[in-house]
């Protein structure tokens, strides 16, 4: 397995580091929800938020092109969603064209509401990557059990990244065997192909995971997962969450207290 890269950092050491997974998970929890209900055009709160954001970053100590290179990687997906907001949002006109009989425009209101959703998500991720690189995925998913989230949702969240890296695997040798059969053809061949060995990885995966199934239930698996450490929350952890409590939403009102000290 090539795949260490994704928590490679998590045991390095740093104040954040050392804080429990749940007051980690609810300051991270608050602050998201904290960015998301920020209004669209609230660009002095984006740059605090940014600000805010670098300063935990640079608290524990994860570099700032692994963030970055991670965070950015949800954008494209953002553009699939409101690469039509400019031209379907109501509002000043800032250019357009007729094309076949129709005009297409696109707004002021289109543009801002476009852009603010892009920094929402971009700074909304940060938190979440923070929280995923410093934090053992053991620790963290017995802290969500603690904080009674379903066992069930949290079983499955074990295994979904326990056993991705398996399937990654199988996948790659699928696709090793496939180029060396000298693998050409056209489109159709190609498609055929791939869809042999999407079924064909999909019958490995069953057969595994019912191998996995009865492996468990034979060591006496009771639907809850099992961890060396034992987690508590002491005070930093209660100092941390409250201080990101309150920082999110004082940077949250920043332009309705500016707004008034200016009238």
């Amino acid at each position: 397995m090539k795949y260490h890269f994704l928590d490679q950092y998590r045991d390095a050491e740093s104040f954040i580091h050392r804080l429990d997974p749940r007051s980690k998970f609810l300051a991270m929890l608050a602050l998201v929800s904290v960015i998301v209900l920020t209004p669209h055009d609230g660009w002095l709160a984006y740059g605090l938020f940014l600000v805010f954001n670098l300063t935990l970053l640079f608290l524990s100590r994860v570099p700032f092109f692994y963030m970055l290179k991670r965070s950015l990687a949800v954008l494209p997906f953002v553009f699939m969603v409101a690469v039509l907001l400019p031209f379907c949002s109501a509002g000043t006109e800032v250019c357009g064209a007729n094309i076949g009989g129709w005009h297409i425009g696109i707004t002021r209101e289109g543009l801002i509401l476009t852009a603010g959703i892009f920094c929402k998500v971009w700074l909304a991720v940060l938190p979440v990557i923070l929280v995923t690189a410093t934090t053992n995925v053991n620790d963290l998913l017995k802290g969500l059990e603690k904080l009674k989230m379903p066992a069930i949702m949290v079983m499955l969240m074990s295994f979904m990244y326990r056993y991705l890296f398996v399937i990654s695997d199988e996948a790659e040798r699928l696709s090793l065997a496939r180029n060396s059969r000298s693998f050409g053809g056209g489109v159709r061949l190609h498609v055929r192909t791939l869809g042999y060995m999407a079924g064909a990885l999909f019958l490995r995966s069953y057969e595994r995971g019912e191998q996995i199934y009865g492996a468990m239930l034979s060591r006496g698996f009771d639907g809850h997962g099992r961890s060396l450490n034992q987690l508590s929350m002491r005070l930093a952890d209660v100092f941390y969450l409250a201080t990101i409590m309150v920082v999110a939403l004082m940077i949250a009102l920043s332009p309705l207290l500016l707004r008034n000290l200016n009238a």
